[in-house]
């Protein structure tokens, strides 16, 4: 099991995995666009789906656990150790 925090912006003219941000917190988190309105969990479930394609996982492994009513949230996601180091901000979006 793996987690990864997302920061999502729903509303976007196009679906997609963006670039790693730090805030003043010093928190590392990947930043996601996605078309989908923030209502009813449909922003939720279409960053599960535009996530899981980016690290090439199925969609029903990758889960929003914490955050559904915020634009920071906490993904859990279910795939293989070499994931890792992709979800650690080690790898570009």
């Amino acid at each position: 099991m793996h987690r990864l925090t997302v920061r999502v912006q729903p509303n976007a003219s196009a679906d997609r995995v963006e670039t790693w941000e730090t805030d003043a917190a010093g928190r590392t988190y990947l930043k996601v666009r996605v078309r989908a309105v923030p209502e009813g969990g449909k922003a939720n479930a279409a960053v599960e789906k535009v996530v899981a394609k980016w690290l090439g996982v199925p969609k029903s492994a990758v889960r929003v656990v914490t955050g559904a009513k915020n634009r920071l949230k906490g993904l859990e996601i279910d795939g293989p150790p070499d994931l890792a180091a992709k979800l650690a901000g080690d790898a570009e979006p």
